[in-house]
C-alpha cells in the first residue's frame, strides 16, 4: 500500500469517503431492483406521465471534512502535533512512519521534483500536496491547508 493510500485510509476509513469507515457514517445499501415481469404476468399498461420540471442533478455523496477528522484524532489522543503545517506531525498523528525514507517515497508518489533530502522545502510541499490529494479523493480541505 502506498504511503498516500495509508494516509487516506487513516482519514477516510478503509472504504473511503463514499463508504463506511471508522470516521464516516455507514451508507445505506442500494434499494433492491424491481422484480422482473414474467410471461405469466400481464405487462403493466403504460400511463402517460405528466410533464415534470427538469430534475436537479443528484447531490454528491457527503465529503469527508479532513480538518474536522484530523482535529478529532488529535483531540482524542490529547496531541499537540502541528499536523496543519508539518508532514512529519501529520504522519505521527496518523500513527504512520514519518521517516525520511517514507517521506521520500511519498514525495515520489505525489510528483515532487526537487531534492528529496528532507528539507523544509520538501516537507512544506508534501503537507500541501497531501491536502490537495485528499481533496481530489473526496475530502473537504480548507484553502489555507492546501495553498
Amino acid at each position: 500500500m502506498s504511503i498516500f493510500s495509508k494516509i487516506k485510509s487513516a482519514i477516510f476509513g478503509e472504504k473511503g469517503p463514499l463508504g463506511s469507515g471508522h470516521f464516516g457514517t455507514p451508507k445505506a445499501d442500494a434499494p433492491a431492483p424491481a422484480p422482473q415481469t414474467t410471461a405469466a404476468q400481464p405487462a403493466p399498461t403504460p400511463t402517460p406521465a405528466a410533464p415534470t420540471p427538469q430534475a436537479a442533478p443528484a447531490a454528491p455523496a457527503q465529503a469527508v471534512d479532513v480538518e474536522a477528522v484530523l482535529s478529532g484524532i488529535a483531540s482524542k489522543k490529547g496531541s499537540d502535533l502541528n499536523w496543519r503545517t508539518s508532514i512529519v506531525d501529520l504522519m505521527k498523528l496518523l500513527d504512520l512512519d514519518s521517516s525520511l525514507d517514507n517521506r521520500k517515497e511519498l514525495a515520489t508518489e505525489l510528483g515532487y521534483t526537487g531534492a528529496k533530502d528532507g528539507s523544509a522545502e520538501m516537507n512544506m510541499w508534501l503537507i500541501k500536496a497531501v491536502m490537495r490529494e485528499l481533496e481530489k479523493n473526496g475530502g473537504t480541505v480548507p484553502a489555507n491547508l492546501k495553498d
